[in-house]
């Protein structure tokens, strides 16, 4: 499956466990592929430096530099061109958009209700990370 994970899912799936665990893991093992751009590793970048996640990266013994690099691993950075006309009502969830278009995504994982709203774009589907990690779990046996 090709996703492509809003920056919330990525530092959700990074820092905890849960759902968006479930899907770095699953590219872990190479069940999906991960695609992003450069503006949203530098996007990831930003988020994982800020104090407010400093108390969660001592706690697992992580550094902001380690676990991009990590996701980096994980990851197929690719070109996006722009968006023709905005489509979100936050501009940076374009950025997102214009990342599922280009890597031709099976679904968006996000849990931002700018993009949860929109339902899909370009025929792309903007799932809850739940949703996602539900089709990647084998269902269980009776």
């Amino acid at each position: 499956m090709r996703l492509v994970l809003d920056t919330n899912t990525t530092v959700s799936g990074l820092l905890w466990s849960g759902a968006p665990r479930a899907i770095i893991d699953a590219a872990i093992a190479g069940d999906v592929e991960l695609f992003s751009t450069r503006l949203l590793i530098d996007e990831l970048a930003d988020v994982l430096a800020r104090l407010k996640l400093a108390a969660r990266l001592t706690q697992i013994s992580r550094t902001p530099t380690e676990l991009l690099n990590q996701y980096l691993q994980l990851v197929i950075v690719i070109d996006a061109a722009p968006l023709q006309t905005a489509i979100s009502r936050d501009p940076d969830d374009d950025l997102v958009l214009a990342c599922a278009v280009a890597a031709a995504a099976e679904a968006v994982v996000s849990g931002d209700t700018d993009l949860l709203v929109l339902g899909s774009f370009q025929g792309i589907p903007i799932l809850r990370a739940a949703e996602v990690a539900a089709r990647l779990t084998p269902p269980s046996l009776p």
